[in-house]
Order: C-alpha cells, then sequence, then structure tokens
C-alpha cells in the first residue's frame, strides 16, 4: 500500500473509531460538523482523495479530540 494510501486509510479508521467511541452516527456528526454524510462516509471508507485540513478540523472540534487522534 503506497504511504498516501495507508495515511488516508488510517484517518477514516480512525474517524470511524473516534465516531462510535463518542456515540455518533455518521449522520450525527455530520449534522454536529456542519459536513456532508457523504463527506463522513467517503473519509471513513478512504474513497477521499486527501480530506481538506478544513474539514477535519471541523470533525475534531465536533468529536472534542485532537487532530493527532485521527493522525496516529
Amino acid at each position: 500500500m503506497k504511504n498516501k494510501e495507508k495515511i488516508k486509510s488510517q484517518i477514516g479508521e480512525n474517524l470511524k473509531i473516534q465516531r462510535l467511541k463518542h456515540g455518533f452516527s455518521q449522520e450525527s456528526l455530520a449534522d454536529k460538523a456542519g459536513v456532508t454524510l457523504h463527506t463522513i462516509s467517503k473519509i471513513e471508507a478512504g474513497a477521499t482523495s486527501d480530506p481538506r485540513v478544513l474539514t477535519l478540523e471541523k470533525l475534531v472540534k465536533a468529536l472534542n479530540i485532537k487532530i493527532d487522534d485521527l493522525l496516529k
């Protein structure tokens, strides 16, 4: 797996873990973060080519976590 693909997959996996840990559905997290359900779904599936920093910031804020929690 290429490094960029691995990072995308890791962000998606970590987002899903954090989302479930905090009791959110994809839809409820999308509403709270101000992003679309489609965006959350694509990030979690590793299907987005490069999640925008602004999008990740919105998700981190909604989950009350640090960006490192998505990147580790």
